[in-house]
Formats: structure tokens, C-alpha cells, sequence
């Protein structure tokens, strides 16, 4: 795990606007993750429009991101759930088909998707990532989020 989070970007001009996604399954750790996303988009760039979408689990989360950004309006998607690591290679399935369709919504819709469906091996794991604050995965998402759509709104102006 990395230990530290990237810088908080600045210098933000107009209003942005960003979706989330949130799996629903490991409910209090993934309201942890979209606490923490939801309060650094804030901090970054006061008055930030966020929309979140709940899906079930996981596995629903890459078709909602997908409509998401075919519809567009916004400045990015930040895709957010847990998968804990189970006794079988479901999770690691799971976890490879999000990450593959994140990727591929990514780039054919040209949109900042950013990936926080994490793949965690226990609880333990999962309380340090999702609910503490010192490398909460939520904050980082908001800042790559941020950094994202400023690099995407910078090619435009070109």
C-alpha cells in the first residue's frame, strides 16, 4: 500500500462536476470511501456538483459508470466498492472484470474514470483504506478525480 496520498490539487476555475459509483456491498466501508470523495471534492473546489449513484455489489458498478459517461455533462466518474478476498478466486474474477471495463469505458468515452473498487484481503485491510483518514482511498480519489479533469479540460483548450 502506498503511504501517502497524492498532493491536493488547486487552482480550479469553473464549476466541476463528478459522478460516483458506489457498490452498496460492504456497505459502512464503501460509505466510508464516498464520505471521504464527497468531503475532499469539496475542500478542493467548494460548490462541486457530485451525483452518486448505489448499485448492489461490485460487478454493477462498470454498467452504471458506462451510462454514466455516455451521457455525459461531467467532469469525470469515480467508480468506488470493497471486495474482500475470499477462500475462492471470485473476487479476484470480479475485481479483474471491473478493472478491465473501467478501463475500456475509460477510454472510449474519453472521460476520467477513476478506479477505487478495491480488491482487500480482510477487514483489516478495508478499516485502514475506507474509514481512516491518514490514506483514506476516498480522498485520494478526489484528488486524482480533480487533477484528471483539469489535464482533460487543458487538452480542450488546445
Amino acid at each position: 500500500m502506498a503511504s501517502i496520498l497524492p498532493s491536493r490539487p488547486r487552482g480550479f476555475g469553473p464549476r466541476k462536476s463528478f459522478a460516483i459509483v458506489a457498490s452498496q456491498y460492504h456497505h459502512g466501508y464503501v460509505q466510508g470511501l464516498v464520505d471521504h470523495t464527497k468531503k475532499e471534492l469539496d475542500a478542493i473546489a467548494p460548490n462541486t456538483n457530485v451525483h452518486v449513484y448505489e448499485v448492489p455489489g461490485a460487478f454493477e458498478v462498470p454498467l452504471i459508470v458506462q451510462e454514466v459517461a455516455a451521457k455525459g455533462g461531467i467532469d469525470g466518474v469515480i467508480a468506488l466498492g470493497v471486495i474482500i478476498q475470499g477462500e475462492t478466486a471470485h473476487a479476484e474474477l470480479v475485481a479483474r472484470a471491473v478493472t478491465d471495463a473501467l478501463q475500456r469505458i475509460a477510454l472510449n468515452n474519453r472521460m476520467p474514470i477513476i478506479h477505487e473498487v478495491l480488491l482487500l484481503q480482510n477487514e483489516d485491510q478495508a478499516r485502514v483504506r475506507c474509514l481512516d483518514d491518514e490514506l483514506n482511498r476516498g480522498t485520494e480519489a478526489a484528488r486524482v478525480a480533480m487533477r484528471m479533469a483539469q489535464i482533460m479540460t487543458d487538452f480542450t483548450r488546445r
